[in-house]
């Protein structure tokens, strides 16, 4: 008898699907037969702007109803797309190990960050990267994009932009690897809280069944030491009650991630900047965390740190 599949919810684009995909190989690959059930969510079905849509919430609200509905038994989030407040009825169980968190250049002839001439069109639809660009190069103009990763491309090759900033993660995962002009530092570049994590989420009443074939072969791809990083990177969104139209940043990593990822410290970066480039606000932070609760604290130490110094107008602005 053929066992009935696990059906995994994705986004359709062929980044989402990709990333679906490599979470269904993993399930597979420990006896868990799987099927990918491809969404198009309402973020996918227009070019407004980001900002403009609410938060990133609108690219997994249609997941998380499927899921709830039963059409799908888990879906697959790019962590950076899920808002803070968890959903009711759903939860996260397993974030896989976590893909390179930069951002990525992707330029013209070639050329850095640096490299590119006064003028220059940088496309993003990030407010955060767009502060940052406006920040690092206020001599450049950067233009609000949306669309696919081949699509945002497209304006590098068809000369519309001279460069656009992308997630590295993305990138590698859908093997173009060789259109990164540059990879922007992470100490002085950090990127969005959760960046190239990958999150599987499932309803609650599954979640308690430990022995469900599901949640054993979810429990084989877990990654503690992804799961801590991005509950401090996401705790600072939380506790500045900021959502994907805030220019923020958050990083966080282990100084040895060990068997568990925990137990050991954690080093935090987070950033707030003002909109229009020009001035930010970061603090740094350190310190021994043993769960997740520790590594929220961190989190929200640190952003406590960045509303002290006056960060809150750039964020609710």
């Amino acid at each position: 008898m053929t066992a009935v599949a696990t059906r995994i919810g994705t986004r359709a684009s062929d980044l989402a699907r990709t990333q679906a995909g490599t979470v269904a190989d993993a399930l597979t690959a420990v006896g868990l037969a799987c099927e990918l059930v491809p969404m198009t969510s309402d973020g996918d079905k227009t070019r407004a702007s980001l900002a403009s849509l609410g938060g990133t919430g609108v690219f997994a609200a249609g997941l998380r109803t499927a899921l709830l509905d039963g059409r799908c038994d888990a879906v697959v989030h790019s962590l950076k797309d899920l808002p803070t407040t968890p959903h009711p009825g759903l939860t996260v169980v397993a974030t896989p190990t976590r893909e390179d968190p930069r951002d990525a250049l992707c330029a013209r002839d070639g050329l850095t960050l640096a490299e590119l001439p006064a003028g220059a069109r940088i496309g993003t639809g990030s407010p955060r990267r767009a502060a940052q660009l406006r920040t690092r190069r206020p001599d450049v103009e950067v233009v609000d994009i949306r669309g696919n990763v081949g699509t945002r491309l497209s304006f590098v090759t068809g000369g519309e932009l001279d460069a656009v900033v992308l997630a590295a993660a993305g990138l590698h995962r859908l093997g173009l690897d060789d259109v990164v002009t540059e990879h922007l530092n992470l100490t002085d570049w950090p990127t969005a809280p959760g960046q190239g994590v990958l999150a599987v989420e499932i309803r609650h009443e599954d979640a308690a069944r430990d022995q469900l074939p599901l949640m054993r072969a979810l429990a084989t791809i877990h990654d503690d030491a992804a799961w801590v990083c991005a509950q401090a990177e996401r705790s600072v969104l939380a506790t500045l009650e900021a959502g994907c139209a805030a220019p923020v940043a958050a990083y966080a990593e282990l100084d040895s991630a060990g068997s568990t990822g925990t137990g050991n410290t954690l080093m935090l970066h987070a950033v707030a900047y003002r909109p229009g480039g020009g001035d930010q606000v970061d603090h740094r932070i350190s310190g021994a965390v043993v769960d997740g609760a520790d590594a929220v604290a961190l989190g929200a130490e640190a952003a406590r740190h960045l509303l002290d110094a006056g960060a809150s107008a750039w964020i609710h602005d």
